[in-house]
């Protein structure tokens, strides 16, 4: 004998029944439950690909946080696992130096821009100093 759970993503008495009183009592209750019948077996599927896809994630975030961002488990070829190794440490050296360059660039770039706006400032003091006249010396009429 097959056993079947009264509430399933199908026609039942049971999922029509919930589904007329959840209607009755808060309409989105209602259409949740029209939802599960509808699409209640694509459920399980999605658990299992949102789980997996969590897993993945959460081992690069693991690997990201040891310090190692690329440093994968051991292949059992030690030559392999060697050579890996030394070319991660080799692309972190690489990532590094790109990291103080473009540092040094941001601080370049930032300089540049400083220094331009001071000019700018500084023409339009000058600008505005020779257009109006000197305001201590103008006698109001009173």
């Amino acid at each position: 004998m097959t056993s079947h759970a009264l509430i399933r993503p199908a026609w039942t008495p049971a999922t029509i029944a919930l589904m007329v009183g959840g209607f009755m009592i808060y309409w989105p209750l209602g259409f949740a439950v029209l939802a599960y019948i509808l699409w209640g077996e694509r459920l399980e599927a999605f658990r299992h690909d949102v789980n997996r896809s969590t897993d993945r994630f959460m081992c690069g975030v693991r690997r990201a946080r040891s310090g190692a961002p690329f440093a994968q488990a051991r292949t059992g070829n030690v030559a392999f696992d060697d050579w890996r190794d030394a070319e991660l440490k080799r692309l972190d050296e690489e990532r590094r130096k790109l990291n103080e360059a473009s540092a040094e660039f941001e601080a370049y770039a930032r300089e540049l821009r400083r220094a331009k706006d001071q000019e700018e400032f500084d023409r339009f003091m000058r600008e505005r100093n020779r257009r109006t006249p000197d305001m201590g010396s103008e006698v109001i009429d009173g």
